[in-house]
């Protein structure tokens, strides 16, 4: 039988401080969610001034990025450069923003976040997804 980490609240909180901190030293007012490897959110929170739908997209790319395995631009990249049929797949967003986190090469979560440029919502992202791995 194969065994794998698992997110605790411990690292929940980490993962969600890390992002944090990176969101606010460059002044950026997003949403932050942390899903499990199915998933399942474990944390969500907005910075004050981000938009209330943030929420909802940051689930999605958090979600996708967990059951897609990758980051969610490379499902963007897939569309952008033509896939079009790639739309219908049962991932809910293909926006650049859901990072996974993978521990002993395993994902066991990710880190979607919205309210900025997709490339700052991805540098938010991956501030949280790696605070593990150092």
């Amino acid at each position: 039988m194969n065994s794998k980490p698992v997110l605790s609240q411990i690292e929940v909180s980490q993962i969600l401080a890390a992002a944090r901190s990176e969101a606010q030293n460059n002044q950026w007012a997003v949403t932050i969610v942390i899903v499990d490897d199915g998933g399942h959110p474990l944390a969500l929170e907005r910075l004050d001034g981000c938009a209330a739908s943030s929420a909802y997209i940051a689930t999605e790319k958090a979600r996708t990025s967990a059951l897609g395995r990758r980051e969610s631009k490379g499902y963007e990249e897939m569309v952008n450069g033509g896939r079009f049929a790639f739309l219908s797949a049962p991932l809910l967003t293909s926006l650049e923003g859901g990072v996974p986190i993978i521990v002993d090469g395993q994902v066991i979560g990710a880190v979607g976040v919205s309210g900025v440029k997709s490339e700052q919502d991805a540098q938010v992202a991956k501030a949280g997804a790696h605070c593990l791995n150092c």
